[in-house]
């Protein structure tokens, strides 16, 4: 029973309702992400209302002492388009609705880290992101959630930040809007970037060429390098159709050893997973999920999980069919993803320089 509210909740939304016949679908690749100039965006956020978490100024609040580091997080995709237009506008009721419930679904698995901020943003709907029409970046909402993500990030810097080491968090949707910060605003500010003890972009795809074509960024290659880019995407061991998150071009780390090697790593080698009910109420399972790189997918091969249970909802098939396992990437890897992120953290501070 308790993997029915996988169905349910957790990205019931996400990609459900999203109607569409085009096809095939894959991710975006880096050249379709705004540069080398990025977009400027409309949204204002010095207002209060455009911020999904925004802790008060921690250091002038009485009793309150703020975590040594930040976690700024990026929400995936949250609303159902039914209407013409493929871009939710930020103050979309049933996105800002089902952003709360990734904050504590998601977000919150890094909590403990650090000061969690996350920016509402205006998101692409779904099947327009993964579409392989070449024509599509070209549109004039295609730009929205990377301008707003820099934008949100910058004043984040600017206002909140207080120059403290930070940690980037995404999934998603989410991680492709960390993917165009990472090329662009770290690019042009080297002393924040300095800052900035990981990336997580879960559920993005990142490949070789991405890397050499961004000198500046670099991949994790074990539990404790810093200042790199973590990123996976999660299969069954079988798959009913294409996934549009495989390639064998993909930089993949395995979420339990934390290292790019093919070895399978046991379900007991798990720190947990969680079971996230309908209101966000979160159930932790230990020794759930395995893991294994499979280098001819790119893919990180779960195979101790229902695969029916765990992918999306029947009505996304058309998008993630069953054993696609996109949607519970950080779900399966929970406590092992906090874990690492406090060991990043705890080697961060012991060398920086402030």
């Amino acid at each position: 029973m308790r993997f029915l509210f996988i169905h349910l909740a957790a990205l019931l939304l996400t990609l459900c309702a999203c109607q569409s016949s085009q096809g095939p679908f894959m991710i975006p690749r880096a050249q379709e992400i705004p540069q080398p100039t990025p977009p400027v965006s409309t949204i204002d956020y010095g207002d209060p209302d455009n911020w999904l978490a925004c802790p008060p100024a921690l250091s002038a609040t009485p009793g309150v002492s703020p975590k040594a580091v930040d976690v700024f997080f990026v929400y995936p995709t949250s609303w159902r388009n039914t209407g013409s237009i493929p871009l939710a506008d930020i103050s979309n009721p049933e996105m800002r609705q089902w952003a709360r419930y990734y904050l504590k679904t998601r977000a919150s698995a890094l909590e403990p880290v650090g000061n969690v901020y996350a920016p509402f943003y205006r998101q692409l709907d779904a099947a327009y992101l993964l579409s392989s029409d070449p024509g599509k970046s070209k549109q004039p909402y295609w730009d929205a959630p990377f301008a707003d993500i820099i934008a949100a990030f910058d004043y984040y810097i600017q206002h909140y930040n207080s120059g403290r080491p930070f940690i980037l968090f995404g999934h998603s949707q989410g991680s492709l809007a960390l993917q165009g910060l990472l090329f662009n605003y770290m690019r042009d500010n080297p002393e924040v970037y300095d800052r900035m003890v990981a990336a997580y972009t879960i559920g993005a795809v990142w490949t070789a060429e991405d890397y050499a074509s961004h000198p500046w960024l670099k991949p994790a290659r074990s539990s404790s390098d810093v200042g790199v880019v973590i990123a996976y995407n999660t299969e069954a061991a079988r798959v009913d159709g294409p996934n549009p998150f495989a390639t064998a071009k993909a930089v993949t780390i395995n979420p339990l050893s934390w290292t790019q090697t093919t070895a399978h790593i046991p379900q007991a080698s798990s720190l947990g997973s969680v079971i996230a009910a309908p209101d966000g109420t979160l159930t932790a399972v230990s020794q759930l999920a395995d893991a294994r790189y499979e280098p001819s997918r790119g893919t990180i091969i779960c195979s101790t999980v229902d695969r029916e249970a765990f992918s999306s909802a029947p009505a996304s098939r058309a998008y993630f069919p069953i054993g696609v396992l996109h949607e519970n990437d950080i779900p399966l890897y929970y406590f092992d993803l906090r874990h690492n992120a406090m060991e990043r953290t705890r080697v961060f501070l012991a060398t920086w320089k402030r």
